[in-house]
């Protein structure tokens, strides 16, 4: 993708998408909470459109493409064959490894809540099964989008999903401090959240690698 206005094009690093993703997390901040605010207004979109900046859209009433766009956790622009290439690539994350190791880490929290219900009314217990879900979703973002040229994008998911499961270690700390979980059951949950992270980390490393490779070392900022 260009650079940023003013800059030369250049291809976007991780910091780049970085930078992106938090400027979409605050849109759709915004977003749904003047949602929630109007909701029963009856002038509510044109509200939330004029708040939002959609000026150019008061009078068409249709913002739909905007707020898909927020609510899209693939920025990139989408052409039929980018529909088809998605589709194939659905089933590559899910082939992954590490998804496979995410996604069994968040069965594993749902049969420890079946196990104990009373977790369920615990924050902590809550944060775990939250962030390791996020952790989840961000991995599928990240390893769904094979594209060489936005190795950035695929980097600052993956980013994304380290800080989930790091929460979801220090969570897992406090469950077990708290006697909320046995010393058995935090050994696993360690064991799981590690395998997680380790792989997180690993593949950071060899995007990284890709990156300075195709594109040298003067754009990326390590």
């Amino acid at each position: 993708m260009a650079g940023y206005e003013g800059e030369s094009e250049r291809m976007w690093d991780e910091y780049d998408w970085e930078r992106f993703l938090q400027q979409q997390d605050h849109k759709t901040e915004k977003y749904m909470q003047l949602l929630e605010q109007y909701l029963d207004d009856p002038q509510r979109d044109q509200i939330i459109a004029r708040e939002m900046g959609w000026t150019k859209l008061l009078d068409a009433n249709d913002w739909s493409t905007e707020v898909d766009a927020l609510l899209d956790e693939n920025p990139a622009e989408e052409s039929a064959s980018d529909t088809d290439q998605a589709a194939a690539s659905f089933d590559t994350f899910e082939d992954h490894s590490l998804y496979r190791a995410a996604f069994a880490l968040t069965i594993w929290i749902d049969q420890l809540f079946d196990e104990d219900p009373s977790l369920q009314n615990e924050p902590a217990a809550v944060k775990l099964a939250t962030h390791s879900a996020l952790a989840s979703a961000k991995l599928a973002a990240a390893l769904s989008d094979d594209d060489v040229d936005e190795i950035g994008m695929t980097i600052a998911y993956l980013k994304r999903a380290l800080k989930a499961i790091t929460i979801s270690m220090d969570t897992a700390a406090q469950l077990l401090s708290g006697k909320l979980i046995s010393a058995t059951q935090h050994s696993v949950l360690q064991q799981r959240l590690f395998q997680v992270r380790d792989g997180i980390i690993t593949l950071m490393g060899e995007y990284r690698s890709e990156w300075r490779r195709r594109f040298g070392s003067e754009g990326f900022r390590s």
